[in-house]
C-alpha cells in the first residue's frame, strides 16, 4: 500500500512500485504454459505483458530520461521511436528470462531516477519531458496493464483480486 501522507516523489515512486508488484503478483504461481494463455480473440498474455513492461521501463527510464541508445530487448530490429513492443512470444520466451530482464530494467530505472529531481527534464519529441510526467505516465501504463492482467489471470485459473 502506498503511503497515505508522503511527499510527491515518495508517493509517485510508491504507486509505481505498487503496480509493479501487482503485475508480479498476477503472474505468481503460474507455469510458463499458463503464462502463455491468451484471452481470445486477443493474443495478449501475462508473459507478453511482463516482456512489454520491461520494454516500457527501458524506453522511458533509459532512452528518454537518460538519453541512452538502448536497443529493444525482444525485437532488436524494431524502431525504438514506435511502440515499446515485447508482447509477442517466441518459442524460447519464458517466465524466468522475462522476469529477470524486467527486474534488471526496474533496477536500472531506479538508478537513473535517483539523482534527478521531479522537475528535471529530458528531450522528448519536439520538446522536453519531466521526470514527474514520466512517473505519472508509468503509473497509468502499469495500472492499465494490471487491469489486463486481472482479466487474464481470472481466465487462466479463476483467481481474482490483488
Amino acid at each position: 500500500m502506498p503511503p497515505l501522507d508522503a511527499d510527491e516523489r515518495a508517493t509517485a515512486e510508491a504507486w509505481l512500485d505498487f503496480y509493479r508488484a501487482t503485475l508480479a503478483l498476477k503472474c505468481q504461481g503460474l507455469d510458463d504454459a499458463q503464462l502463455r494463455i491468451a484471452a481470445e480473440p486477443s493474443t495478449l498474455t501475462l508473459l507478453g505483458l511482463l516482456q512489454h513492461m520491461a520494454e516500457v521501463e527501458r524506453n522511458w527510464f533509459r532512452r528518454v530520461l537518460a538519453g541512452e541508445q538502448a536497443p529493444p530487448i525482444y525485437d532488436p530490429a524494431a524502431d525504438t521511436a514506435g511502440h515499446d513492443g515485447g508482447f509477442d512470444l517466441t518459442d524460447d520466451s519464458s517466465y524466468d528470462k522475462a522476469v529477470a530482464i524486467w527486474h534488471d530494467e526496474i533496477a536500472q530505472a531506479r538508478r537513473n531516477c535517483a539523482a534527478r529531481e521531479l522537475d528535471d527534464t529530458s528531450p522528448f519529441l519536439d520538446g522536453r519531458v519531466s521526470l514527474r510526467w514520466i512517473y505519472t505516465h508509468m503509473i497509468a501504463e502499469y495500472a492499465r496493464h494490471c487491469g489486463h492482467a486481472d482479466l487474464l489471470r481470472e481466465r487462466i485459473d479463476g483467481t481474482t483480486g490483488v
